[in-house]
């Protein structure tokens, strides 16, 4: 598992959010749950509005990382935090409510994953999901493309990748023999970010802990930013006013157990 840096992360928290919120106001209003997990949490942000939003459910927020939840616990908010996988979610009461903001894309196996997902539900129970459609985008294709370029690609081949988006039909095929009401759509949310550098920054938050942790300690971790920023500079160049224009899709499902 990569290593994460919540202060990292939290820097382009208002771009990080909207989609989740965006997913959060898709959830059905007769919805009235009382059992909540919200896997992959974070730092808790939507697992905290979750709580907030059904003071009568009780909430857990599921994630990987130690660091992200040593800050979800700092949240006064009425949350379990547990540090767990995805992969080997089991939970001992069925939710009610199963959300997933920007996660799944880390794990591979979503054939198996998702169906696992939808039936682990309560009858009547919703599947809420966002993911990053990563793999498929500009940035990261450059940095595929710059791992395996130098002289660090022995070093940088076992880093943990963000997996190619499945087909959106794969998804429906995989949720309706268990569910009715299945809703699957993309957005492209067009960030205008500042600062010098900042899809690369941007980048450290997520996709890059891989390749920086695999780097960590060898003399080839700064060319290989370097080669990366370079990159990176060309295929997504300042504007006039100093804005870098930055589209970044996202893929949304939602679907209700029968």
């Amino acid at each position: 598992m990569p290593t994460w840096d919540p202060e990292i992360y939290q820097r382009y928290a208002r771009y990080r959010d909207r989609p989740a919120l965006d997913l959060l106001l898709q959830v059905p209003h007769d919805l009235e749950p009382r059992e909540i997990w919200d896997l992959g949490c974070g730092t808790g942000e939507q697992a905290a509005l979750l709580a907030a939003r059904h003071p009568l459910a009780r909430v857990h927020g599921l994630d990987s990382s130690p660091d992200m939840l040593a800050q979800a616990r700092k949240r006064v908010a009425a949350v379990d935090w547990i540090e767990g996988d995805i992969a080997a979610f089991a939970p001992e009461v069925p939710p009610d409510l199963i959300f997933t903001n920007a996660a799944l894309q880390w794990l591979g196996g979503h054939q198996a994953l998702i169906p696992h997902l939808a039936a682990s539900l309560a009858p009547d129970g919703v599947f809420a999901c966002q993911m990053p459609m990563a793999y498929e985008s500009a940035h990261h294709a450059i940095l595929r493309e710059t791992a395996e370029q130098g002289p660090w690609a022995g070093l940088t081949r076992q880093a943990r990748r963000i997996n190619p988006t499945p087909p959106t039909e794969a998804y429906y095929d995989w949720l309706a023999p268990t569910c009715d009401a299945i809703d699957i759509w993309s957005t492209t949310y067009l960030h205008a970010l500042a600062g010098e550098d900042p899809v690369v920054e941007w980048m450290r938050g997520t996709a890059l802990r891989p390749y920086l942790d695999a780097l960590a300690g060898d003399a080839q971790l700064e060319p290989f930013l370097a080669a990366f920023r370079a990159r990176i500079a060309q295929a997504f160049p300042p504007r006039a006013d100093g804005v870098t224009l930055f589209p970044f899709s996202r893929l949304f499902i939602l679907a209700r157990r029968r």
